[in-house]
């Protein structure tokens, strides 16, 4: 991922395992040898009432970074106790409701994905409302732990403002006195050791000033990293359904339906704060020792109603439909197993014919001197066989060229940072599931969706 994820510049993800030794060396450096720097450069070390303050913000960031390493973002069996209570709860109208919406399946928990959970690739299992796996703290963003990371990331920019404060005070002090003889001034390690503690602190305070941006952002319109890159790729979709009809190719050439929906779960400033943060009491937000939601309001969350209730979100993805020979499509509603073993033979015994005729054309024997003159067989060629063949060649073409390519040149559409689901560490092959991959309880449930709508 970019720098918002704050991503290591490591290829191997082995070496995720020294992200939090890393992150502590850098709070210890910035924090405790800057303060033991101060002795030796004017004007000085910091008063007791700096100190005291500074250190109490620093030990705000152990603790939160501490809560945002160590903070289950969601226990393991926690979808099956969920959903189980959201079912069991009582509720008529909330029991009634739950079927017309479509819940989706995750086959490598082999459990239902709640509403906004994804199947994270290194947390191996499902996330409940998941932002992106952070590297630096070997844990996901969640719905648990984002208000630890937000709180996290909010103290070392106030500790690293102040820090920067003081750091260029005292470069301030040694560039004015710059014409002084050199033994009057700073010891040349000091300097040295000023000058790397300005780069590495500036450098770090960008990134995280970027990165709370963003956090404090996304939390507002309560949108995570990976929604966001779900909203930009169904925007991305829409605007190319527009120029062929509303209508784009899946993988394996299968044709999908793409209409506009809106962002569900955007439900006011003030709501979605309460919601992200799991409070209503506004000074528990900023408090280290502030708690997240707990993790049983993650099976259900609160929807704008901009969009009918039969919808889900995400919207279908063509990248996401399991990859399958190209086919006839066949009606959803086909009941009789015979009879689509009998639609399976006549199309297979369609495709032999053709493939068998096709190399009559090709070797000559069905050639007819018609059409223009760089291609006979065009069109307007009265051969039915050939004209099936150029309408098949024609629309397998039609589904090659909407075969779409990243910015990383790789097949599969990124985001415009370049950025692709398993970015965030989101497991993408839990969410390719063929039909036939879904229990029959599940298959069940979502036919009496359909009975609902």
């Amino acid at each position: 991922m970019t720098l918002f994820g704050l991503r290591p510049p490591c290829p191997f993800d082995s070496l995720e395992d020294l992200a939090i030794p890393a992150a502590s060396f850098l709070i210890i450096f910035l924090a405790y040898t800057s303060q033991y720097l101060f002795y030796y450069i004017e004007p000085g070390p910091l008063t007791k009432k700096e100190a005291i303050w500074f250190n109490v913000i620093v030990a705000g960031i152990w603790w939160c970074y501490d809560r945002a390493c160590s903070v289950d973002p969601g226990p393991k069996g926690w979808i099956q106790k969920t959903v189980r209570d959201f079912d069991d709860s009582g509720d008529e109208a909330k029991v009634n409701m739950a079927p017309k919406r479509r819940r989706r399946w995750c086959k490598k928990c082999d459990a239902p994905k709640p509403p906004r959970a994804h199947h994270c690739r290194r947390c191996g299992r499902c996330i409940p409302k998941m932002d992106h796996h952070c590297p630096w703290t070997t844990n996901c963003v969640s719905h648990t732990t984002f208000p630890h990371f937000l709180r996290f990331v909010l103290y070392a920019v106030i500790s690293m403002s102040i820090l920067a404060y003081h750091l260029f005070v005292r470069a301030a002090v040694i560039f004015s006195n710059r014409n002084l003889p050199a033994y009057l001034g700073p010891p040349t390690w000091a300097m040295a050791h000023l000058f790397v503690l300005i780069l590495v602190n500036s450098v770090t305070l960008f990134a995280l000033f970027i990165l709370f941006v963003r956090a404090t952002y996304s939390l507002a319109i309560n949108t995570t990293m990976i929604e966001s890159w779900e909203i930009e790729r169904h925007e991305a979709l829409v605007d190319r359904a527009r120029k062929t009809g509303g209508w784009v190719y899946g993988n394996g050439g299968q044709k999908v339906r793409i209409e506009h929906q809106e962002f569900p779960y955007d439900i006011g400033i003030w709501k979605n704060l309460v919601q992200g943060m799991g409070t209503p009491n506004v000074l528990l937000w900023f408090l280290p020792f502030g708690r997240g939601p707990s993790i049983d309001t993650a099976a259900e969350f609160e929807v704008n109603g901009f969009e009918d209730e039969s919808k889900s979100w995400p919207p279908p993805d063509p990248d996401k439909f399991p990859r399958v020979k190209r086919k006839v499509d066949v009606d959803e509603d086909f009941e009789d197993v015979g009879d689509v073993e009998a639609f399976r033979r006549r199309q297979q015994g369609d495709y032999e014919r053709r493939r068998m005729q096709g190399e009559a054309v090709d070797s000559g024997r069905l050639m007819q001197p018609l059409g223009d003159e760089d291609d006979p067989f065009g069109p307007y060629s009265p051969d039915p066989v050939k004209r099936d063949r150029d309408a098949f060649e024609d629309e397998q073409d039609d589904y090659e060229s909407e075969v779409e390519e990243g910015i990383d040149g790789e097949e599969g559409w990124t985001n415009a940072e370049g950025d692709r689901l398993r970015d965030f560490g989101v497991d993408e092959d839990a969410d390719l599931l063929a039909e036939e991959e879904i229990p029959l309880g599940e298959l069940l449930r979502r036919r009496k969706a359909r009975a609902f709508t």
